[in-house]
């Protein structure tokens, strides 16, 4: 015979989280972003912070705790008591960092819990105007022809970055080799690249696509699975032959795990909300995201396929940082 205490202490806590939901929330929430004030992150991150205001009825107040990829301000939410008060705003790095890095303080898929996934960006692989290259077909072909060391050189924003593991996806999925010239940031790469001196790269579709409008940089393709509606002539790697390619950058909120599944509810319905509101929605294509806003389940099954993808280009890449 089962004994029914277990199922007494199950029920009891059950019992316990609908009891904290309903009142919930008491007194103001925080929203940890792990980027500097003023960059793409803390810019969307307070339009959706003012919006779950006004739908929850207490200040969120945002706070910039920038540092080692987004780590310090997701370690500080990892370690905070579990009742829904203490929100991060994590992007994409959340799920690359495990892999990443030799060790980090905390394991963002047993210590965070998902609450929506709020937004979607593609990258868009371009080269300089001057290069030969005038298409995917032309990229892959010059470097399966390529001679021993000759490989296309492309420029990224350092070891690690998007823009790196997006192209060794890439290169993954097409069957090819490409050498990685890293920088220091996004800006000395992307300026060697319309300067002539690397001809290729991966970067967010904010800065690239005006340069594309004016003629400075070719595309070639978009990221993501379909196209981006910022840019609907671009095609995908997909449909140019580059099977199962499917990357994009993100913006998701998460709380600490063990967050009461009442309170991660209430939390993920108001994200929603505040995503699909004009406001909030033109200020994420502002940044190059187009709106996602999806439920807790949906999120934490994507976080765990972006967990997954990105580890194993982690370790194709051979690449880690202390």
């Amino acid at each position: 015979m089962k004994s029914w205490k277990p199922l007494l202490a199950a029920g009891l806590l059950s019992l316990a989280g609908t009891a904290q939901a309903a009142g919930y929330p008491e007194r103001p929430l925080r929203m940890l972003v792990g980027f500097p004030a003023g960059g793409a992150s803390d810019v969307a991150a307070r339009a959706v912070a003012a919006k779950m205001e006004a739908l929850l009825g207490q200040p969120v107040v945002v706070e910039n705790k920038p540092g080692a990829a987004s780590n310090i301000a997701s370690d500080a939410v990892a370690k905070a008591k579990p009742d829904g008060y203490t929100m991060l705003f994590g992007t994409i790095s959340l799920s690359i960092n495990g892999s990443l890095y030799k060790s980090l303080p905390y394991d963002p898929v047993r210590d965070l819990t998902p609450v929506s996934q709020l937004s979607s960006a593609p990258f868009l692989l371009v080269v300089n105007p001057k290069s030969p290259i005038h298409s995917v077909a032309d990229l892959i072909d010059t470097a399966k022809h390529a001679e021993k060391g000759r490989a296309p050189d492309y420029a990224t924003a350092g070891n690690g970055s998007g823009s790196h593991l997006f192209m060794e996806l890439f290169s993954a999925r097409a069957g090819i080799e490409l050498s990685h010239v890293p920088y220091r940031g996004a800006a000395p790469a992307m300026a060697d690249v319309l300067g002539g001196q690397v001809p290729l790269t991966f970067d967010n579709i904010i800065t690239t696509l005006p340069l594309i409008e004016t003629g400075k940089l070719r595309a070639l393709a978009v990221s993501s699975a379909q196209r981006s509606p910022a840019a609907p002539d671009i095609p995908t790697l997909a449909e140019l032959g580059v099977k199962d390619y499917d990357a994009t950058s993100w913006f998701g909120l998460f709380v600490p795990a063990g967050t009461p599944p009442d309170i991660v509810s209430k939390l993920g319905e108001a994200a929603v909300q505040a995503v699909k509101t004009p406001e909030v929605s033109a200020t994420l294509r502002k940044v190059g995201a187009e709106p996602v806003g999806s439920t807790p389940a949906e999120f934490a099954a994507f976080f765990k396929e972006e967990v997954a993808k990105w580890a194993e280009v982690v370790q194709r890449a051979n690449v880690q940082i202390d």
